[in-house]
């Protein structure tokens, strides 16, 4: 597996990156990825040529951090590149803020948990509309320049939140945002348009969340009724287990989207999901590292047959193009 620069870090990283926010994470009563299975996920991960692993300190309520932490015990750590998240964790000592006290707690428990002496990315994991955001860049800051974090990051928020972070870090002289991982897939764009114009504007890496639509986009899932809330869905998928899924990911855009992915696979020998990933992997205006949370050893290695896909610049555009109805609207 070749290794690609995250943006303007220095960190080579694996083409995808693993998601593991499914380790320990109940979901009508079901854990989705146990302890055995993370750690089968993580060894193929690894067996393949991927060094790039994504957390946060609420995954599985602190499970995901856990497991991982056990696994890295039994290998030279220097070889991994391990991203975790501070806030939105629900599971805070001092109540959900990015306040001082607040990311020093969480951090001391994130490295606790990993078993680590630092955090090579560090993201907020969303914005904090009573915390100064000063405050929080200049903690941020510290921990950089104390060696335990190396890199830091941000999730979701809006353009101009991202912007104006961006704006107090260079003003003030503190380290930035030098990666964000925003929702973003094939049938994702344009809802965050702004957000990755100041990505690409301010070269910064992106590594996208759920960048299957939560599975949607790997063609497993059928119309049903209309085909615009009701879909066919396979048992155990998350179709079938998550009550939000057709809210978040189901639309007549996503079948659009979905329809040409199919279409392209297809013509390129590949799996629909393949094809979204190399989609994501090819944007051309920044560097882009999709997260992908594989549930079985069998997915994981679907996803990692991005790598070997080639799309034409016709194909990406018709990817791109899906959104639109022939007068140029969105759908």
């Amino acid at each position: 597996m070749e290794y690609t620069r995250l943006g303007r870090t220095g960190l080579q990283v694996s083409p995808l990156c693993l998601g593991t926010w499914r380790f320990g994470k109940e979901n009508s009563g079901v854990v989705e990825t146990g302890r055995e299975e993370a750690h089968e996920l993580l060894d193929a991960f690894e067996d393949r040529g991927g060094n790039f692993i994504d957390t946060a300190n609420g995954y599985g309520g602190g499970d995901s951090e856990r497991w991982i932490g056990e696994w890295l015990d039994e290998r030279d750590r220097e070889d991994y590149v391990v991203a975790s998240k501070v806030y939105w964790s629900q599971n805070s000592r001092f109540g959900e803020n990015l306040s001082r006290k607040n990311v020093r707690a969480e951090i001391a428990g994130t490295l606790d948990r990993l078993n680590t002496d630092y955090i090579d990315l560090y993201y907020i994991h969303r914005w904090d509309e009573d915390t100064p955001v000063e405050t929080t860049l200049r903690v941020l800051n510290d921990l950089v320049h104390e060696g335990t974090v190396h890199t830091l990051g941000a999730s979701t928020m809006a353009a101009w939140q991202l912007t104006k972070a961006l704006w107090k870090a260079d003003v003030d002289g503190l380290d930035r945002f030098e990666v964000t991982q925003p929702l973003f897939h094939a049938a994702y764009r344009d809802d965050v348009a702004d957000y990755l114009d100041v990505c690409a504007d301010q070269d910064l890496a992106v590594c996208p969340y759920s960048p299957l639509a939560g599975g949607f986009l790997t063609g497993k899932y059928e119309r049903a009724g209309d085909g615009s809330g009701d879909v066919e869905a396979p048992d155990g998928s998350r179709g079938a287990i998550d009550e939000l899924f057709t809210d978040y990911y189901v639309s007549d855009r996503g079948w659009y989207v979905l329809d040409e992915l199919r279409a392209v696979a297809a013509a390129c020998d590949a799996t629909p999901a393949q094809v979204a990933l190399r989609w994501l992997m090819d944007q051309r205006e920044f560097s882009c590292v999709p997260i992908v949370g594989a549930r079985t050893v069998d997915q994981l290695d679907e996803n990692l047959g991005a790598l070997d896909v080639t799309l034409s610049d016709e194909q990406f555009e018709r990817i791109d193009d899906a959104r639109y109805d022939e007068g140029g609207e969105r759908y």
